[in-house]
């Protein structure tokens, strides 16, 4: 078993390096086409195109190193992180309490909601009206 995997991998790898070569073809007298790795000597032959390796690229340059960045330009910069990173905290809160007011409109059918300083039950009408702007307040805000 050792020698056929032995054997198999052999005429794998030598069969991958015989199939890079050049191949030429030509016809002789009896018009038979032959195919072969060495032209013929007394006949005309065409080489045939064989897929080859890509050329290599040269090798990238190597980047000139770092500036010493400005300090008012990182100040800047940990500014807007700070900022950025509020604004998402912001924007999970909001998103945490528009699902939850989602679930509160989809399982609870007799809601009731402060409408013109006084507190009425929501009519059906009105429920699935608050159900689908929560949804498109979510799809539009929250990921």
């Amino acid at each position: 078993m050792r020698r056929m995997i032995l054997t198999s991998s052999l005429l794998l790898t030598l069969g991958t390096t015989a199939m890079a070569g050049q191949v030429y073809t030509w016809v002789d007298k009896q018009g038979v086409t032959h195919f072969s790795e060495q032209p013929p000597n007394d006949q005309s032959s065409t080489a045939l195109g064989t897929a080859t390796l890509a050329p290599r690229l040269p090798a990238p340059e190597k980047l000139p190193p770092a500036k010493p960045s400005d300090p008012e330009q990182e100040a800047v910069e940990r500014k807007v992180k700070r900022d950025i990173a509020i604004q998402e905290t912001k924007r999970k809160e909001y998103c945490e309490t528009v699902r939850a007011n989602l679930a509160q409109l989809e399982n609870n059918p007799r809601l009731r909601a402060q409408i013109n300083g006084e507190m009425r039950r929501l009519t059906e009408e009105e429920r699935q009206a608050r159900i689908a702007e929560t949804q498109r307040a979510i799809e539009g805000s929250c990921r």
